[in-house]
């Protein structure tokens, strides 16, 4: 199993050593011109060590010819690429961070990728996905699932989801296209209010458009989907930093082979074919709000 900086810092180090490969440089000669030893390179380029977003920019500059777009991307890359055993990456200066307490690793990893990504494309079963959830839906899916948790606890943990969603907004806003399964839109979580107000505010967010929001019927009977829900997040401008990830009770699993990725996005395009479309998927999310 990999975790997100795991799969971070591999993709990191491919995109550092397609980098020094196109200037013609060995890891060798490049170690010499930064004043490192040839091993520190082979273990960043291996993903086996993390890399400080200012080592990271020392290298681009011996290998030259990096636009700043690309730069500034390497650099975020490894910022967000810090893990638990690995604090001088940078990592720390996100906000999630500041929740270290609170928050698991996992949860922090799968932070960090959403607020690096383009796009995500997601599919879920059980309940509305954290961007697109209201406080109060949210907290009350957080007791329902962490059930006796002290209520300043659950506060926090209501803020980071809330705090999570700036990206529906950022400049430029992560691109969410979102299948739910009519049974997310029909649980009862917290109550007819919260619910009620749940679902507008899901037709309110799918107006925004960086938001697909598509509701898959129960008349469709079995599909893919039912396998788990998944989230499949894109990156821009670095090659092959795609990854699948699917949430456990205790884990999360990230998936970043080529076969996964592809099996993963065929699926979400047929489950999404299967989908109404956004307006009817809107048309019936305001008519269970009118009757919640």
């Amino acid at each position: 199993m990999q975790y997100g900086p795991a799969v971070r810092r591999r993709k990191l180090g491919e995109e550092l050593r397609a980098l020094r490969d196109r200037s013609g440089l060995t890891s060798g000669e490049a170690a010499r011109i930064v004043g490192w030893h040839q091993s520190k390179i082979s273990r960043i380029e291996t993903g086996r060590s993390g890399v400080k977003p200012e080592d990271v920019l020392l290298l681009l500059d011996a290998y030259g010819g990096v636009g700043e777009q690309q730069r500034a991307l390497l650099e975020a890359l490894s910022a967000s690429a810090a893990g638990p055993a690995d604090p001088g990456g940078g990592g720390g200066r996100e906000w999630w961070h500041d929740y270290r307490g609170l928050l698991p690793q996992e949860y922090r990893d799968f932070i960090s990728l959403e607020a690096g990504a383009r796009s995500a494309r997601t599919v879920e079963l059980s309940v509305v996905p954290g961007l697109l959830q209201t406080a109060a839906y949210a907290r009350a899916v957080t007791r329902a699932a962490l059930g006796g948790l002290p209520e300043p606890k659950v506060d926090a943990l209501v803020d980071v989801r809330l705090a999570r969603q700036a990206v529906l907004r950022a400049d430029p806003p992560l691109e969410l296209s979102a299948v739910l399964d009519e049974a997310v839109l029909r649980r009862q979580i917290g109550g007819p209010g919260v619910m009620a107000e749940q679902l507008r505010h899901l037709v309110e967010v799918a107006r925004l458009p960086q938001v697909r929001l598509q509701v898959l019927p129960f008349s469709v009977g079995g599909h893919l989907g039912l396998t788990g829900p998944f989230v499949i997040f894109s990156f821009p401008n670095i090659a092959d930093l795609d990854v699948v990830v699917l949430d456990h009770l205790t884990s999360s699993l990230y998936l970043e082979r080529k076969e996964d990725l592809e099996a993963y996005s065929a699926a979400f395009r047929t489950i999404q074919a299967h989908a109404l479309p956004p307006h009817d998927s809107s048309e019936l999310i305001s008519a269970l709000a009118d009757d919640a």
